[in-house]
């Protein structure tokens, strides 16, 4: 019967992991408090630094939501209205793009909400089963 040996071999590190440990190391001993160390640092798919894009003049003008069109719609109208019919008008109007399959449930769904979250302040008053119209303080 052979003895078999056991080693206690440490684990050799790479040259490479050596030397992110290395710079791992000097980071924390060098860098001021609560900056971030250059391993956590934003980087891009390829690992590079990530660059900070420029911020542009911001000229733009906002895009109208489902439910600021809807006023718009129904305020022009004054009389209530299905939100099939609110979001004909609005599309037909350009004043709301969408590439949903159903923005009549998405504005319908939207109108509810408010109408949940804030009471007799929002925007929308319901009037029958699928009608709504401006409340006072929508108009």
């Amino acid at each position: 019967m052979s003895k078999q040996k056991t080693s206690t071999a440490k684990a050799k590190l790479t040259p490479a992991l050596a030397k992110a440990a290395k710079a791992a190391a000097k980071e924390t001993l060098t860098s001021p408090q609560g900056a971030k160390p250059a391993s956590l640092e934003a980087k891009d798919t390829k690992g590079r630094k990530a660059t900070p894009k420029a911020k542009t003049g911001g000229t733009r003008a906002k895009k109208m939501g489902c439910l600021d069109a809807a006023v718009k719609v129904l305020g022009g109208v004054g009389k209530p209205m299905h939100c099939q019919d609110i979001v004909k008008d609005a599309l037909a109007n350009r004043l709301w793009q969408t590439k949903g399959k159903t923005p009549a449930a998405t504005l319908y769904a939207a109108i509810i909400r408010e109408i949940a979250a804030k009471g007799k302040d929002a925007r929308f008053h319901k009037t029958d089963r699928g009608l709504f119209e401006l409340s006072a303080a929508g108009k």
